[in-house]
C-alpha cells in the first residue's frame, strides 16, 4: 500500500512522470488492500510480533475498524477517477486553492464521511485524506520500529 500511494503521490508532487497506466494500478492496490481486506490483514489473536501490529488492535477493535473502513471507500473512490484518468494531470484531478472539502479546516477535525461526498473531491484531495487516515491508524495501531 505504501509503494501504491507513494507512486500516486510522487505524480501529483512532480517527483515521478504521471502515467495513466500506473495511476490506474496503483489506485486498484489502495481499493484492494483497504476497507474489508484491511481488517482481515489484522484477525484476533495473531496480532504482535512479526506483524508489525500492536495487540491493542483487539483490545480497540471498534476503532481499528471505524478507521480501516473509510480507508476503503476512498480508495473505492480514488480507484473509480483513476479508471477514467486522462492522458495528463488536469487542474480538476488537484486539490486547487478553494475551501476544503465539506467546508471544514485543514488544521481542524474533518468532518464525517457521511457529511462530505468524496465522489466530488479531487484525486490528490483523495489521496490526502488517505494518507491522513493511514497515519492516525498507524500512530495508534502500528508498533514503532526500532
Amino acid at each position: 500500500m505504501a509503494a501504491a500511494a507513494k507512486t500516486i503521490a510522487g505524480m501529483f508532487d512532480g517527483k515521478l512522470a504521471y502515467d495513466a497506466v500506473a495511476f490506474k494500478a496503483a489506485a486498484g492496490t489502495l481499493r484492494t488492500r483497504t476497507g474489508p481486506a484491511l481488517i482481515a490483514e489484522f484477525p484476533s489473536a495473531t496480532l504482535g510480533p512479526p506483524s508489525g501490529a500492536r495487540l491493542e488492535i483487539d483490545q480497540a477493535r471498534s476503532e481499528f475498524e471505524a478507521l480501516a473502513r473509510p480507508i476503503g471507500t476512498l480508495a473505492s473512490t480514488l480507484a473509480a477517477k483513476a479508471e477514467r484518468a486522462p492522458a495528463s494531470i488536469t487542474d480538476d484531478m488537484r486539490m486547487g486553492s478553494g475551501p476544503a472539502m465539506g467546508g471544514g479546516s485543514l488544521l481542524g477535525k474533518r468532518p464525517a464521511a457521511a457529511e462530505a461526498d468524496p465522489s466530488k473531491a479531487p484525486a490528490e484531495h483523495l489521496l490526502h485524506l488517505i494518507l491522513q487516515d493511514c497515519s492516525s491508524c498507524h500512530s495508534k495501531f502500528r508498533q514503532k520500529v526500532l
